[in-house]
């Protein structure tokens, strides 16, 4: 495969600690010749806190695990009909930026919603995708020797009560919301598929993709 082409994982369910690590030595292990990568994945419940989170956004102690990992952000919920993808780019090699990733990451996700009809957009004040200030996509990464790990989480047909015990993103009082509740016949394995196409259309090598299974 051509440098600048992109492979697309789709993984399944997967414990977030076991894709953190597997990110990591993808990045560690990889050169300047190596393929770049999608992972679709979704995540049993678990809650993340970014590298400089502050544990004070965990407003109680609940059943669900807490993890600290590197990514950028604050605290975040993950949990099954959560679509995750995680975005392992050589960033240095598409001579692109973290703040023009994170942009084409949001352009992406309003593209897709407004396939649905849905008016959203993004926050230069908080990095993510809000429809009438509710958030339903969060962007979290980490750039190491000029590749990125980590990526989105977009809200699809899930449970959004566990973001009741936290302050989303960091930010107290801020709703959510699900593609399901403004579409109710949403299904996540479609929306999958057209948001790693609107990815891969804005990265620019949608025709040389190749899709693993």
């Amino acid at each position: 495969m051509k440098p600048d082409e992109c492979i697309v994982k789709s993984l399944g369910s997967i414990e977030y600690g076991a894709s953190w690590k597997a990110m990591k030595e993808f990045t560690d292990a990889r050169d300047e010749n190596t393929t770049d990568e999608l992972w679709i994945v979704n995540h049993p419940p678990v809650y993340t806190l970014g590298q400089a989170g502050k544990a004070e956004h965990l407003l109680e102690q609940t059943e669900i695990p807490v993890i600290n990992t590197d990514r950028g952000g604050q605290i975040t919920y993950h949990g099954p009909g959560q679509l995750v993808i995680y975005t392992l780019l050589n960033l240095k090699r598409r001579k692109l930026g973290i703040r023009a990733l994170v942009s084409l990451l949001e352009k992406s996700v309003i593209a897709l919603l407004n396939d649905y009809g849905i008016q959203a957009e993004a926050d230069p004040k908080a990095p993510g995708i809000y429809i009438n200030g509710a958030k339903i996509c969060a962007i979290g990464l980490r750039v190491r020797r000029g590749c990125s790990f980590h990526g989105l989480a977009l809200n699809v047909d899930m449970d959004l009560s566990p973001f009741e015990s936290i302050n989303p993103c960091g930010y107290p009082g801020m709703k959510v919301t699900q593609l399901k509740a403004l579409n109710p016949h949403v299904k996540i394995e479609t929306v999958s598929k057209e948001l790693v196409a609107h990815l891969l259309s804005n990265l620019a090598h949608n025709s040389t993709a190749k899709e693993v299974r």
